[in-house]
């Protein structure tokens, strides 16, 4: 039986490489490196769950999902401030962009939303199915979530 195949999600290589270390004996990992490339392979490619980050920092500007427009103008015309948003909140923006698309595989987003539990309730009722993991999730929980995922 083969195993499920999870697209992680991130701009970096952090959690592809741990995923790969920890967790590579129950699941084949694919890395998309912003939301366009996450979006063309879902568009091309067969995935049992995917694996996201929130936070994207180290992508250019324009591989950004996102109105930049209407960010700026959320912060008086501060361009500066509506990139770091739209840095910070991502995930989010790609989340989206994957249920517009009709990508409904369960999603694991690593970020921890105990302390915006009313922000979390919008998330899982919008985009599900959905849950979430802090940074510090142990291989074992991130491997329970993983497979709950894939079979959502």
């Amino acid at each position: 039986m083969s195993k499920p195949r999870v697209l992680v999600i991130e701009d970096g290589h952090e959690y592809s490489e741990s995923l790969g270390r920890f967790l590579s004996h129950a699941f084949d990992f694919v890395r998309a490196g912003d939301g366009h490339e996450a979006l063309h392979l879902l568009g091309s490619e067969s995935f049992d769950a995917a694996f996201l980050d929130m936070r994207f920092d180290r992508v250019q500007p324009e591989q950004l999902l996102g109105d930049r427009e209407a960010a700026s103008e959320r912060f008086s015309g501060d361009r500066e401030q509506a990139l770091r948003f739209l840095e910070n909140n991502q995930g989010a923006y790609i989340l989206a962009a994957l249920r517009k698309a009709s990508h409904s595989l369960g999603v694991v987003w690593s970020y921890d939303f105990d302390g915006e539990p009313r922000r979390w309730k919008h998330m899982a009722k919008t985009y599900a199915p959905l849950t979430y993991l802090s940074d510090n999730a142990s291989p074992k929980d991130i491997q329970e979530r993983l497979s709950q995922a894939a079979q959502s």
